[in-house]
């Protein structure tokens, strides 16, 4: 039985209808890929299924019993809370009985006698129960989620409104996926992801997560890696492929051709009765001519497709690279610290032409600072950098707080060619039509810079870069804001930027979490591991990837074996601390019964199961006792009995012959 079902969707906003007749069906452990171009309507409809939004028209069904749960990208968190606190609320079911358990143990501390039996008897019951609904496995569910989301011990009990944005972000996920809703929504869950933070995600999806899920995301690798469907979003219809991303591309194309073909097949058959009608409607034939315009109108109201949609996508082709020489940039034996903080020391790399390096790490690593110090935009602590006279540079900075916010788009754009060609005439009209290659309309191109969303402004900094020739190109974070296809545009343009022929080859530095874009366009990383070490690695990002998953599985190996021989003593421990409890409740059950007794009746008892503690163990060192397995049980566990009722005993003779 499905989880979720929706009908004949449609709605409308006052501008356009993004949803018309929209029907889905969604079953268990389904992982679905929604995707569409910027603005189709994919987080419309998933407001429709958490119920934020009432469609115009349709209907939506829900399975009985079924835990929704949707990322939020501004998450609540309880005031006062710290980070583990805040993603352990994914349990609150649990802390009374853990709460409770605290309590106890204060308690024990102090109390003796039948209130100290009562505590422990307590005690053993809340340990069973808390075990039982996985109280102590979840512990480490919550520090495993964390940390594969980049949220580290050390952070574990800082106040959540101390954390920035992104950090928020990753602890509203985490707590998410911790609370294991049986359909979960995911709306751009990447956004404030690094790389290390995706491929968990990504393998948590794919192989840990049991529910159904409906992913939003401009990531194609985890688009590829994690869904079985696609659903695509276009035009107000919602379209279903079997499979992953790059099949959905394939099935696309496809359908494409045969929705043109179709069409154009129809309009051929119009044009040809167009032409009967007008050579005949005012001849012999004008009956016939008028019978056949009426059944045209109704063919073109009735079975007449409609045109196949065209996505635009901006005309990205970057300009060959000028001349340079055999080596761009020289670093050599490059330090910078802040305090005790070593991002980088050592480093040496050397970018020649027709070099294809891309900079992978965690956030915070300190891949941009390298990236500036080589290009001299910051200070290093020590090294060496050499640059060619012929070096020319085009720089997508991630943070692009040095632009003017007071200019339109056309007037960046003019500038910013006036610039690459100071000798030159540049007209308006010539950034007006550079902008229109990047899918600004006219009235868009007068927008000023401090109004333009995010994915607006990297589509108007990319134009600016094909406007510029140079040699060195070098993007921070291009992708972040763009939608797939013009991600796809992006890295078609990357492939074929230049090459290493009669010294114009050019060269390309892409520090980016988007996985897909930096598997196509680098053979060379510079790879961070977030703890001072960067090394290079002659390869692609994929065969990166599988090195560090063959490492990771043989640190995890090694720290299991650790974490077994842990489990083991800690096991051992228990049993020993159970023995010492049970044996605590003996001699506070039999105390009072012993207390009757004379010393000279307790040493009597004693001798007396002393005495057959030695028989036992004589008995046990006869080889002939063993063949008579009832009976070796019989006296193993006599021998237990007697040891037990021995330590009451002794307990109770020292106590009385120190008062005598």
């Amino acid at each position: 039985m499905p989880l979720l079902t929706l009908a004949g969707i449609r709605h409308a906003f006052p501008s356009r209808t993004v949803l018309d007749g929209a029907t889905l069906s969604i079953e268990p452990g389904e992982k679905i890929g929604l995707v569409g171009r910027n603005g189709a309507g994919k987080s419309t409809l998933l407001r429709v299924i958490t119920q934020e939004l009432k469609p115009d028209e349709g209907s939506m069904q829900l399975a009985r019993g079924v835990r929704v749960g949707c990322l939020d990208q501004h998450p609540d968190f309880v005031a006062g809370d710290t980070v583990k606190q805040a993603a352990s609320r994914a349990f609150d079911a649990l802390h009374a009985a853990q709460a409770e358990l605290e309590g106890i143990y204060e308690s024990m501390a102090s109390a003796e006698g039948e209130e100290l039996e009562r505590l422990m008897e307590r005690q053993s019951d809340l340990d069973t129960r808390i075990e039982s609904l996985g109280g102590y496995a979840i512990e480490h569910r919550v520090d495993a989620t964390l940390h594969g989301l980049g949220l580290e011990d050390d952070r574990f009990d800082q106040p959540v409104d101390t954390l920035s944005g992104g950090q928020k972000a990753r602890l509203g996920l985490a707590r998410l996926l911790l609370e294991s809703p049986d359909l979960l929504l995911l709306d751009e869950p990447t956004n404030h992801l690094d790389i290390m933070g995706r491929r968990w995600l990504e393998n948590f999806l794919a192989n840990e997560f049991n529910g159904a899920v409906i992913v939003i995301s401009h990531d194609r690798w985890l688009l590829d890696r994690v869904v079985e469907r696609i659903v695509e979003v276009e035009g107000g219809r919602v379209l279903e492929y079997p499979g992953n991303y790059q099949a959905f591309i394939t099935q696309r194309h496809e359908r494409k051709l045969v929705e043109q073909r179709v069409h154009e097949k129809q309009l051929d058959r119009i044009r040809a009765e167009e032409t009967f009608i007008k050579k005949y409607k005012a001849g012999q034939r004008a009956k016939q001519a008028r019978g056949r315009e009426a059944r045209l109108e109704r063919y073109k109201r009735d079975e007449l497709s409609e045109r196949p949609i065209e996505l635009d996508v901006m005309e990205l082709d970057l300009p060959i690279p000028p001349r340079s020489g055999d080596v761009l940039v020289g670093a050599e034996h490059l330090r910078k610290a802040y305090d005790d903080h070593v991002l980088y020391d050592d480093f040496s790399i050397s970018i020649r032409p027709g070099d294809r390096i891309g900079v992978i790490g965690p956030n915070g690593a300190g891949k941009t600072t390298l990236i500036r110090s080589i290009l001299g935009d910051i200070e290093t602590d020590a090294g060496r950098i050499r640059c060619s006279p012929r070096l020319s540079v085009g720089w997508f900075r991630q943070n692009q707080d040095h632009l003017d916010p007071d200019r339109t788009i056309w007037e960046y754009l003019q500038k910013t060619m006036a610039d690459a060609d100071p000798e030159g005439q540049v007209r308006e009209q010539d950034a007006r039509n550079l902008a229109g290659a990047f899918l600004f309309s006219g009235t868009e191109q007068e927008k000023t810079i401090d109004l333009l969303s995010g994915g607006e402004r990297a589509r108007m900094v990319l134009a600016g870069l094909v406007a510029s020739p140079m040699n060195l190109l070098v993007l921070d974070e291009p992708s972040n804001h763009l939608d797939i296809p013009s991600a796809e545009r992006l890295e078609r343009a990357l492939v074929n930027y230049g090459d290493a022929k009669e010294g114009r080859g050019g060269a390309l530095v892409l520090i980016s979490h988007d996985r897909a874009l930096v598997e196509a366009t680098c053979t060379t990383l510079i790879v961070f591991d977030g703890e001072g070490g960067v090394r290079l690695f002659n390869g692609r990002y994929s065969e990166w990837a599988e090195q560090d998953r063959r490492r990771a599985e043989e640190i995890q190996e090694a720290e299991s074996r650790q974490k077994q021989k842990a489990a083991e003593k800690e096991k051992a421990k228990k049993a020993r601390d159970r023995r010492q409890q049970e044996a605590a409740r003996a001699v506070t059950r039999q105390q009072t019964a012993y207390s009757k007794l004379s010393l000279k009746d307790l040493e009597k008892r004693i001798e007396r199961t002393e005495s057959r503690i030695r028989e036992i163990d004589e008995l046990m060192m006869d080889p002939e006792v063993y063949t008579d397995g009832d009976r070796t049980r019989t006296l193993q566990s006599e021998r237990t009995s007697l040891a037990e009722e021995l330590e009451p005993l002794e307990f109770e003779w020292s106590c009385r012959a120190e008062d005598a």
